[in-house]
């Protein structure tokens, strides 16, 4: 119930209207309620409206209604639901009730169907597992820890598609979707109103619709109660056609394999819907002392799970209420209790430790065969210090039935601290400052003088080590240069060598070698008449000559 409306525009208000009256009045709305009805006027009109509506005088007697009068649309009928309505009912093996739901899809790919389940883990892991095996119809999802916007989003399309919905009972109330052809209650509902609340989806306004709930063999006090003459509800038994019945056990645990995190789901999905058994009040209808071992071992394997899922649950009544349950959890579970576990391989329970939040409790069965339980005494029920073996069976059943208690390792914040007593050499006890004081000594004192002349005596070795490292590359440069320069020079010689091989002659060689490097003068004027001129003239008639002779050599 949201209220949309400040409380200055509802002080002037002079009618009150509550849908889903049933509900708002419930505790869970109180402080709602009693808010709204203080701030509007006394003087006004009320008026209540509900599928299901209450009687109660109290709740009515907290919205001030003065002489109220009750209209039922289905006072004078015959019947509770509307007559254009089909009610059929199956009795379906729990482990059976996932392939009965798969077939009926796939025989109706041209319906909108709307599929309740019973908790939210359900909804997610039947949408995610049909949705990998495709039926051929779309799939849809929709429950309550969806963001507002999410599930308006899901009615709008839902109410314009052909398509399957599964949804807890968030979508029982308050919903008008048109045109839905079916409205399937895969687990039993909590009580006659919430059936007609869920089947009052389809068949509305003058249109016909169809609805269908799988009920296990252990629920059929349900199909009683729904038959009943005060209750109103015709609806029709029907066996389910076990030649169409398609097994999809194997497929699921083929897609749990290909996909791990849904294998986590659908423990979760186990676990959540046997919770939810548990929690109903009506103990007529709901009740998991009916179920076997094996029923629990077959309902895992047709969920696909390789393993059947621990059950654990806390029993502190024998009747717990939903929001009994839910402080209990708030509460995180501070009252340790009796715990038992189902072992399918020998069909017992056991004795066992708390389980997570998900857990659940099942009643403890009695004694049924003595020598299943030889050598297990240490499991059925825990050994006291003190206590004989051979103890009277009232005596072991009163120990077993004493919920187990958790030790708590207890720390004593006022125990002493340095208790530790050291001895001399001579077996004197020492004080224990003094002997810290010994493992310290005061050599270990620091100092700060000596740092520093340790950093000062580390710089200067560090200096001479650089200047021997910059000698030693200038050094190396060096050497490097000279070879460079002898290596130079080796191949001008080894040049001049081979032309010097070529010309033939030793005397013209070394004449060639000294005359090489030097600078000659020619003077051509008309006055050196002298042996200057002349030897110019014999020293150029010699070149010439060589010349000519290495032309020689070269056209040979």
């Amino acid at each position: 119930m949201r209220l949309q409306t400040s409380i200055a525009q509802i002080s002037r208000k002079q009618i009150l209207v509550l849908d889903e009256a049933d509900q708002i009045l419930d505790k869970n709305f109180k402080s709602q309620v009693d808010i709204i009805l203080s701030q509007i006027p006394k003087a006004r009109q009320t008026l209540l409206f509900s599928a299901t509506q209450t009687k109660s005088v109290k709740d009515l007697a907290r919205v001030s209604l003065k002489n109220p009068e009750y209209i039922s649309v289905h006072e004078q009928a015959s019947t509770a639901t509307p007559d254009n309505l089909e009610q059929c009912a199956m009795i379906v093996p729990l482990e059976q009730k996932l392939n009965m739901l798969w077939s009926f899809i796939k025989r109706h790919l041209k319906s909108k169907i709307l599929v309740f389940l019973s908790s939210v883990k359900q909804v997610k892991f039947v949408y995610e597992i049909f949705k990998k095996l495709r039926p051929g119809i779309p799939l849809k999802c929709m429950h309550g820890r969806m963001k507002y916007e999410v599930q308006q989003a899901i009615v709008a399309e839902f109410s314009e598609s052909t398509s399957v919905l599964f949804s807890t009972d968030i979508f029982s109330r308050g919903l008008d979707i048109g045109n839905v052809d079916w409205v399937v209650q895969v687990d039993c509902p909590e009580s006659v109103a919430l059936y007609i609340h869920r089947v009052g989806r389809t068949a509305r306004y003058n249109k016909k619709g169809k609805s269908l709930i799988f009920l296990c063999p252990e629920e059929e006090r349900m199909l009683e109660k729904l038959k009943a003459t005060e209750s109103k509800i015709p609806i029709n038994v029907r066996k389910p056609k076990v030649e169409q019945l398609e097994q999809i056990s194997q497929n699921v645990a083929a897609v749990l394999v290909k996909f791990p995190n849904l294998q986590q789901l659908g423990k979760r999905a186990f676990v959540t819907y046997l919770k939810s058994v548990y929690l109903q009040g009506d103990k007529e209808v709901f009740d998991l002392s009916r179920f076997s071992a094996e029923s629990f071992a077959a309902y895992a394997s047709s969920l696909g799970l390789p393993v059947t899922p621990k059950i654990r649950f806390v029993s502190h009544k024998k009747n717990v209420s939903k929001k009994d349950m839910k402080d209990i959890d708030v509460k995180q579970m501070k009252h340790k209790a009796e715990v038992i576990e189902i072992n399918p391989q020998v069909n017992r329970y056991m004795l066992a430790d708390d389980g997570p939040d998900d857990d659940i409790l099942y009643p403890k069965k009695p004694n049924t065969d003595a020598n299943i339980y030889d050598g297990l005494d240490d499991i059925l029920s825990p050994k006291v210090p003190g206590t004989d073996t051979h103890m009277e069976p009232e005596k072991i059943d009163e120990l077993a039935a004493r919920p187990l208690k958790k030790k708590k390792l207890k720390i004593n914040m006022h125990r002493p601290v340095g208790t530790r007593v050291k001895y001399d050499d001579e077996g004197n006890a020492i004080d224990p400052l003094a002997s810290l004081a010994e493992e310290v000594g005061p050599e270990d004192v620091i100092h700060k003088d000596k740092i520093l002349q340790r950093y000062a005596e580390m710089l200067r070795e560090m200096q001479e080590d650089d200047k021997e490292d910059k000698a030693q590359h200038k050094k190396s440069l060096h050497e490097k240069k000279f070879e460079k320069k002898m290596k130079l020079k080796r191949r001008r010689q080894e040049e001049t060598d081979a032309v010097s091989d070529d010309s033939g002659s030793e005397p013209d060689r070394n004449q060639n070698m000294s005359s090489k490097g030097k600078k000659k003068y020619f003077n051509n004027s008309d006055d050196d008449e002298g042996g200057d001129a002349a030897k110019g003239r014999d020293l150029l008639a010699q070149q010439e000559a060589l010349a000519l002779k290495l032309l020689g050599k070269m056209h040979d």
